[in-house]
């Protein structure tokens, strides 16, 4: 099989966005190359040229793989590549005796059922689809992983982010995935854009003048009052609770290690940016509603903008049948330097328990399943295409996807994430607020690398 350079992309979406997105789901990628704006934090490419592991000869004796997940991991058969897929599960069950179970078990149920399991030493499963959050460090810490550097090797199979990034704890990897995750940004309502007579965003990202700065204006432009009563009746941003997507926007995060990381220059950018959001009253306010308020809002059609995911444009197509809704990237931060990002906080891949006995053996099974020559051109094709009938959107799905980042303050649970972006909204000024979390984030954080 041909191999090619792989960019090591350091792809980094609000947590619940990523725990409801096709069900934290995540699409095999093609043998193609993606769009070019990737993040390479660590300047580095995987250049091996050694072909796929060789054929090995076992014998499992009928014994069953639990495959578990919060959704249904069963391979489909609604294209060539998911058929491709399941026929070399049949030929690997039949060759190596073994039969596989998938085990699904409800988001808000799994972390507790899969960690007991994991801390009695009987595994609920011999391969475990793991959010980042969940088992890095605290279950990495405690011996309960395999690691994967020495099993996870052909990159044309397995995606070189996941191993060398996302599932990296103190310089090991403890995680695989052959896929891609999917995307986010800001949708706008086209529609509304040309009746207010406003530049078309695309403009923007094709000047490569798509930033915070004329994120804002375009936000201000689209509050009027169209009708002289006194009132706005438009509105340019629904929801400014954007921190996380500003911090991967900028290519940074609260946390940076074991150490909170409030002082970094570009974390202090981003505060500022979303504070600017809050002080000048640039989003549409809230009238009580709770999370969901900004898409009612967005369906309202007289909203221009909101970030949302990928797989939330055919909701729109179906809400808003008068309405062209468009899609940009997340604008990009003052210190990007490679590009569009979108953002995963609950990026997950694949892991093997310590508890079981045959680790090489179970990577090399998801090797083979896994091992197609794609029929597309790139990753999310099939659903992109359908999901979307403007090319320019398609183009810009496919820029931000290329360089989605993970955040990590989704890892510590006593981190008083929500007041923080609720006082940066409210006007609290950012010194007051670095030097008031600094303290409360650090200590979050050591509860998890501590314990």
């Amino acid at each position: 099989m041909r191999r090619r350079l792989v960019s090591w992309i350091s792809l980094f979406v609000l947590i619940f966005m990523a725990a409801c997105s096709n069900g934290g789901n995540v699409e095999p990628a093609p043998k193609t190359p993606q769009p070019s704006n990737t993040v390479s934090e660590s300047e580095a490419e995987v250049k091996e040229e050694a072909e796929g592991t060789p054929e090995m000869d076992f014998d499992l004796g009928g014994k069953t793989i639990r495959i578990v997940s919060w959704y249904d991991m069963t391979i489909p058969e609604e294209n060539p590549d998911d058929i491709k897929r399941k026929e070399n599960l049949e030929a690997l069950m039949a060759k190596h005796n073994f039969k596989v179970e998938y085990i699904t078990i409800d988001w808000f149920e799994y972390t507790e059922k899969v960690s007991s399991s994991l801390l009695a030493g009987e595994p609920i499963g011999e391969l475990i689809r793991y959010a980042r959050p969940w088992g890095i460090p605290s279950l990495v810490k405690q011996n309960l992983f395999w690691e994967m550097d020495d099993l996870v090797t052909n990159w044309d199979v397995f995606n070189p982010v996941y191993a060398k990034t996302f599932a990296e704890y103190n310089g090991k990897s403890y995680g695989f995935e052959t896929g891609t995750l999917g995307s986010n940004g800001i949708y706008y309502n086209r529609t509304l854009m040309n009746e207010l007579g406003m530049k078309p965003l695309q403009e923007y990202v094709d000047e490569d003048n798509w930033n915070w700065e004329t994120f804002i204006k375009v936000a201000k432009e689209a509050n009027r009052d169209t009708n002289n009563d006194g009132t706005v009746d438009t509105w340019g941003l629904a929801g400014g609770g954007l921190i996380t997507q500003a911090l991967a926007a900028n290519e940074t995060d609260l946390v940076a290690g074991n150490k909170q990381n409030l002082d970094d220059p570009k974390v202090v950018e981003a505060m500022e940016f979303i504070s600017k959001i809050g002080v000048e009253k640039i989003a549409r306010p809230t009238e009580g509603g709770d999370w969901t308020e900004p898409g009612q809002f967005f369906r309202q059609g007289n909203t221009l903008m909101i970030f949302g995911a990928d797989w939330e444009k055919p909701v729109y197509s179906n809400d808003m049948k008068d309405y062209d809704v468009g899609f940009v990237p997340f604008p990009k931060g003052p210190s990007a330097k490679e590009g569009y990002h979108g953002v995963d906080g609950t990026v997950s891949f694949m892991m093997i328990p310590k508890a079981i006995t045959n680790p090489e053996q179970l990577v090399y099974i998801w090797e083979k399943i896994h091992d197609i020559e794609s029929i597309y051109d790139y990753s999310h094709q099939a659903l992109y295409e359908s999901w979307f009938d403007n090319e320019e959107d398609i183009k810009n799905v496919r820029l931000a996807q290329a360089g989605m980042r993970t955040t990590d303050h989704n890892t510590y649970p006593t981190m008083e994430f929500y007041p923080f972006q609720g006082e940066l909204l409210s006007g609290v000024s950012v010194s007051t607020i670095i030097e008031k979390y600094k303290p409360q984030f650090q200590s979050a954080i050591d509860v998890v690398w501590n314990n």
